[in-house]
């Protein structure tokens, strides 16, 4: 082995043991707006449920990976197994909780589960990612998960689909497009009373915690358009 390979070998492990870093640097101009919406946006102009103060609940990430293409920009998302225990069928961002071995959940921690998750559970080359910001930390109260999602440029794209049908149906983009049309756009009323805003896209209803996330995108990065939002889809007691 040569001096040179060497060195380069060393220095690929010391980037990987240093974590994935968060650069702005060669991102398409469109993404302009999701980083300044990622630097200046107040927990509270995401969501009303925040981590509890105490410190509780189990830290998680999701990727929120932005790509292009063929009509454009576009987000990966993937759908739950149908015979899962929870949220089952229902379309997510990749993500999961954090492994001890992902490290501090304050500083580097979540950017490599978001990463590590969205490998496991698409097939997704994470050399091919680069993270360019996180969004605040919100609270999922039914399953006490304490998320960060890590937003994300799919600068090299991969062949992405679900590694363990047992976890994930299905590995699917949606065109950022379909996400502003008005006609994709619904709210969703759970029989508890609950609502919230929806998307009706790729065969698919997106609600929940991940249709929150896109909407506050959406709209901090001023791409929403008018809505109807008197437009309501009914969940079941399964959802």
């Amino acid at each position: 082995m040569t001096s040179g390979t060497q060195d380069d070998t060393t220095a690929e492990a010391e980037r990987r043991a240093a974590g994935p870093a968060l650069t702005t640097a060669g991102l398409p101009g469109w993404l302009d707006p999701v980083v300044e919406a990622a630097r200046t946006v107040r927990p509270r102009q995401l969501s009303r449920f925040l981590p509890p103060e105490d410190g509780g609940g189990r830290q998680s990430a999701v990727l929120i990976l932005f790509g292009e293409g063929p009509r454009g920009p576009e987000i990966l998302l993937q759908e739950r197994a149908g015979t899962l225990r929870s949220h089952a069928g229902q379309p997510s961002f990749p993500g999961g909780a954090l492994d001890p071995e992902d490290g501090d959940p304050h500083t580097t921690g979540p950017l490599r589960a978001a990463l590590r998750e969205a490998e496991e559970e698409t097939g997704l080359d994470r050399e091919g990612v680069q993270l360019f910001g996180v969004l605040p930390r919100l609270y999922i109260p039914v399953s006490e998960f304490v998320v960060t999602p890590v937003l994300g440029w799919w600068r090299a794209p991969s062949p992405v689909g679900p590694v363990d049908p047992a976890e994930t149906a299905r590995v699917f983009t949606v065109p950022v497009a379909d996400l502003t049309d008005p006609a994709h756009r619904v709210t969703v009323v759970h029989p508890r009373g609950h609502q919230g805003p929806a998307f009706t896209v790729e065969s698919a209803l997106v609600w929940g915690f991940t249709a929150g996330v896109i909407d506050r995108i959406l709209h901090y990065a001023g791409w929403e358009r008018p809505w109807d939002r008197s437009r309501q889809v009914p969940l079941d007691w399964h959802a």
